[in-house]
């Protein structure tokens, strides 16, 4: 029988089969994150050891920057909460139901008017963490409540190495006696005999109703300090347990309470594991005992620190219940949104820049225009909901249409509602992975305030079957602390610095100057050599930091010579730069008008503004695929390359019979379509993707009122967002053509003209795509009723172009574009890297010709039909931005998709600035592109898709 990790992916590929592997819209259900291994990816060698099957391998920047911060936070609430319910204060934020015949807190613990002088709360507090997916691409340790394994299982587990060995004795001893020596302040000599310093173990015993609360197995350690009941209490000072209060010996309940007994853990931080309406809610409602802890801590999205999802009760009145039940809470019904789309960076706390906030019925259930706005679907796939009396009303991750409208039924209904927001649990194979790690931490008797330890038990991992009720049959993982001394060196750095440091750290070498140069986000453009000179001065420990930077310079390797490239002879000329720029102008300044997959919007606002009402997305694809028949028939190729299109529904589980293309597809009248130009390579069983998407996004100052808008919902002309893109896939095809005409392909190049990438369909091409790719059932259709099976190609990468002609003007920012690759795609970033140097070195010997020798730098043109004046061929900076780097755009875009699937990915995109006009807005035309930066980065994409198509599969990393 397998163990560890390999029991995981036992069963690889179960995902294969039409139908296996659906992937939502991120907007309507945000997913689990894939780790370990993804549907169309390799094992990761960073979470798992082959030489240590039981072990879960945690970075040090999730320790350092996430975990540490986050525990420390709710640390604070926590035993802030139990100093408050011990004085019987009401600002305790715990509800009456969930003490209510709580054996943890009983009447003799709740009547005590003071807790005893020397009381420090200590608490051991199992918490249920996981890593989840957000809105930003970011993937992030999530607090899901309290240890659904009961009170005791995750720090006896702690001392446990793998199921069958046991960690050394000392790492135990060595815990209680920082524990004691801090809370207490008793001195180290008088720790040496933790037994005769009067500490003492009870074990919880078979008093607890729940079936996988159990302790064992103990470590053997612990049995020296097992309570003797002949034993006299006087010689007890400390007694470590997690059984009960009201089930404790009388005399030890009579101890505590006179203030002669110290109990670890305090017994009322334990209380959380008796809410019996909880447990009750169980039996429908998997993990609702995770539910009444996560209440407590207030919601946390900021990026440092553990994510906090919203979970509360919220009201809705009835003319039997107009107000709110104080036995149940905490009340929280608003809730801010968040989305894909915000002017907000990855770096920033999104909740802190808005003040906007919703209801929350209308959050979870709302499908009405003024609710859903431009950005805003409901979000009940990814919450649970139960009543008043604890049944389930819905488990939205799990949950299929018709249990999303009984749900929304319910509330409509009125009364009132406890909700969690639930954000499935990572997960490897078929496996939800959860950590169950003790909180260890008391109140400091100097400060007064929570101090958590640092150096405590870690607990353990469990994984189950997702969806598998039965939680006693899961797979122990043990949690391992990278401690590799450049990456605790790189945490001890500010931000900037460390995510600078750490890009440069977890590149696989060769490491060259130019790729080390490009991972750098570093103000001023400073060189290489000047920020490692300066790192030395960063952090608290100046001599770690130089230490760090002589590393990263013995790291470095001279670049190699540039080989000749492939595709500038057609792409670095003006008849290129020309026909780029008449192309974006006649499609977005030409008949196509209605380019929202949404199209039209059938409300009053939309309807007054719209110049004709019909959807254009149809015939702007039909124009798509006639540009690329033609340079095929022009190539002689057409008995070879394949244009075709890729068919399908838009499906979604709550209804918009307002947006005319959803209704449309629902109806059977249309249907979606990604575009697919297949060009052949001598390997017909790769393929190299170039994509990008040809719907364009609502425009917001049409909209929003606080921008001059009126409600209506019009498609923006898109001439940068995405036109840029599509006009360089239509360029790229007679390049592409003539090199596989000449043999020089190595594999196949498809170029994929994706729909739906804006919301509110959102990503709908690329996950439809992906599916196909993950189930292995993608299936073309071509002129004249014939279909094509390409299921058996295997994409070795894909490039996504996403806004690439716009260059911003101040200085220090221009002539910049990210090259962000998704996970695993390094070789693809180094391609991308590769051919920019190579178009920055002919651009020194293009620029000396007659014409550009006499030019200056581009001028933008106000008008679509008056191409700029010839300037000279711009050198542009390529900055490479991993997912690991807060200004990687990879999220929000379809490039997202790609990568979370497991397929390798790089986006090229503009240097992104959210807060320019012609982004989402009635601005994004002609006016706004910068001919000379955008004919140079279409270039750049060409050259790196040949690089990468003409390279041997052993090529890549």
């Amino acid at each position: 029988m397998l163990d560890g990790f390999p029991a995981l992916l036992d069963g690889w590929p179960w995902f294969a089969g039409s139908g296996r592997y659906p992937i939502e819209a991120y907007s309507e259900f945000m997913p689990a994150p894939r780790l370990g291994r993804r549907a169309y990816g390799a094992v990761d060698p960073l979470l798992f050891d082959d030489a240590d099957p039981w072990g879960w391998n945690v970075s040090e920047y999730e320790e350092e920057l996430e975990l540490g911060p986050g525990l420390a936070h709710i640390a604070g609430q926590l035993v802030d909460s139990m100093v408050h319910l011990a004085a019987g204060r009401a600002q305790h934020g715990i509800s009456k139901a969930k003490l209510a015949d709580n054996p943890y807190w009983p009447d003799a613990l709740a009547r005590r008017a003071q807790p005893a002088r020397d009381e420090r709360f200590v608490v051991l507090l199992p918490l249920a963490l996981t890593r989840t997916q957000d809105d930003k691409g970011r993937v992030r340790w999530t607090l899901l409540g309290g240890s659904e394994q009961g009170p005791a299982r995750a720090f006896w587990r702690s001392f446990f190495e793998r199921p069958d060995r046991e960690a050394p004795a000392e790492r135990g001893y060595a815990f209680l006696r920082r524990l004691l020596s801090g809370a207490f302040g008793l001195p180290p000599d008088a720790l040496r005999d933790l037994r005769g310093a009067g500490l003492r173990f009870l074990p919880m015993g078979g008093v607890e109703a729940h079936p996988h609360w159990r302790e064992e197995p103990l470590p053997t350690w612990i049995r020296g300090f097992e309570l003797d009941p002949a034993e006299p209490l006087e010689r007890v000072r400390f007694l470590l347990t997690f059984r009960a209060f009201a089930a404790l010996p009388p005399p030890i309940q009579r101890a505590h309470l006179a203030g002669s007994l110290a109990l670890l853990p305090f017994p009322g931080s334990l209380l959380f594991w008796g809410a019996r309406p909880y447990l009750a809610l169980e039996a429908e409602l998997r993990c609702a005992v995770q539910i009444p802890l996560l209440h407590l801590i207030a919601r946390h999205e900021a990026p440092f620190g553990i994510r906090v999802p919203q979970s509360g009760w919220l009201h809705e009145a009835t003319p039997a219940q107009p107000n709110p039940d104080a036995v149940h809470g905490p009340l929280r019904d608003r809730f801010k949104r968040t989305h894909r789309w915000a002017r907000v960076l990855r770096h920033e706390d999104e909740l802190a820049s808005t003040d906007r906030e919703d209801k929350m019925a209308h959050v979870l259930f709302s499908a009405q225009p003024d609710d859903v706005r431009l950005y805003g679907k409901p979000m009940a796939r990814n919450a649970q909901i139960w009543s008043q009396a604890f049944r389930r009303v819905l488990d939205g991750p799990n949950a299929s249409g018709a249990e999303l409208a009984r749900a929304a039924d319910a509330l409509r209904a009125g009364g009132q509602f406890g909700y969690r927001f639930h954000y499935p649990p990572m997960q490897v194979g078929r496996h939800e992975v959860v950590w169950h790690r003790p909180l260890a931490a008391y109140l400091d008797p100097g400060s007064g305030r929570a101090t958590r330890l640092p150096e405590a038990p870690l607990g353990y991992l469990t994984a189950c079957e997702a969806g598998n009720a039965d939680l006693g049959r899961a797979v122990e993982l043990w949690p391992r602390l990278l401690r590799r001394e450049p990456h605790l060196a790189a945490c001890e750095l500010p931000h900037l610095e460390c995510a600078n440091a750490r890009k440069l750290l977890e590149t696989q070498p060769p490491l060259s100057r130019s790729l080390a140069q490009a991972l750098l986000a570093a103000p001023g453009r400073r060189s290489l050599d000047e920020w490692l000179a300066a790192l030395g001065r960063h952090g608290a420990r100046p001599e770690r930091a130089r230490r760090l930077a002589d590393l990263l310079r013995a790291r470095l390797a001279q670049d190699a010579d540039l080989p000749e490239a492939l595709t500038y002879r057609q792409s670095a000329r003006r008849a290129f730069e020309v026909r780029y720029w008449k192309t974006i102008a006649a499609l977005a300044h030409g008949s196509y008008l209605t380019k929202n997959n949404a199209d039209c919007v059938l409300d009053r606002p939309t309807r007054a503004r719209l110049r004709h009402r019909q959807r254009d997305l149809a015939a702007l694809g039909d124009h798509l695929l006639a540009r690329h028949r033609q340079s095929v028939a022009a190539a002689g190729m057409s008995h070879k390359a394949l244009v075709g299109e890729l068919r399908f529904a838009w499906r979604t589980d709550f209804e918009y019979p307002w947006m005319g293309g959803w209704l449309d597809n629902r109806e059977g009248r249309v249907c979606e379509r990604n575009l697919l130009v297949a060009i052949p390579g001598r390997d017909r069983s790769r393929a190299v993707i170039m994509a990008d998407h040809y719907d364009t996004a609502y425009m917001e100052d049409r909209y929003e009122a606080s921008q001059g808008g009126d409600g209506a919902r019009l498609a923006a002309a898109g001439a940068d967002d995405n036109h840029s893109a599509t006009a360089a896939l239509l360029l790229a095809a007679p390049i592409f053509l003539a090199l596989a005409r000449a043999g020089r392909l190595a594999c196949d190049v498809w170029l994929v003209h994706l729909t739906g990438e804006e919301f509110p369909a959102d990503c709908l091409g690329a996950r439809q795509l992906c599916r196909s790719l993950v189930e292995g059932d993608l299936r073309v259709d071509l002129p004249g009723g014939r279909s094509r099976d390409l299921s058996g190609t295997r994409i070795a990468g894909a490039f996504v172009l996403d806004m690439i002609a716009h260059n911003r003007e101040r200085a220090a920012e221009a002539d910049v574009f990210q090259i962000a690759p998704g996970t695993g795609a390094d070789w693809l970033a180094e391609q991308a890297l590769l051919a920019t140097r190579i178009w920055n070195a002919g651009t020194e010997r293009w620029n000396r010709g007659a014409a550009r020798r006499r030019a200056g730098r581009g001028r933008r043109s106000a008008r679509a039909a008056r191409v700029p004046k010839l300037a000279r061929h711009l050198a542009l900076h390529a900055s490479v931005r991993p997912p690991s780097d807060p200004h990687s755009a990879l999220y929000n875009t379809d490039g997202q998709i790609f990568s979370d699937a497991g397929v390798p990915v790089v986006l090229f995109m503009e240097n992104y600035d959210i807060n320019r006009n012609g982004y989402h807005d009635s601005h994004d035309t002609m006016a706004n592109i910068d001919l000379d930066f955008g004919a140079a980065l279409a270039a750049i994409a060409i050259e790196t898709v040949a690089r990468a198509a003409s390279r041997p599969p052993t090529a890549g990393r």
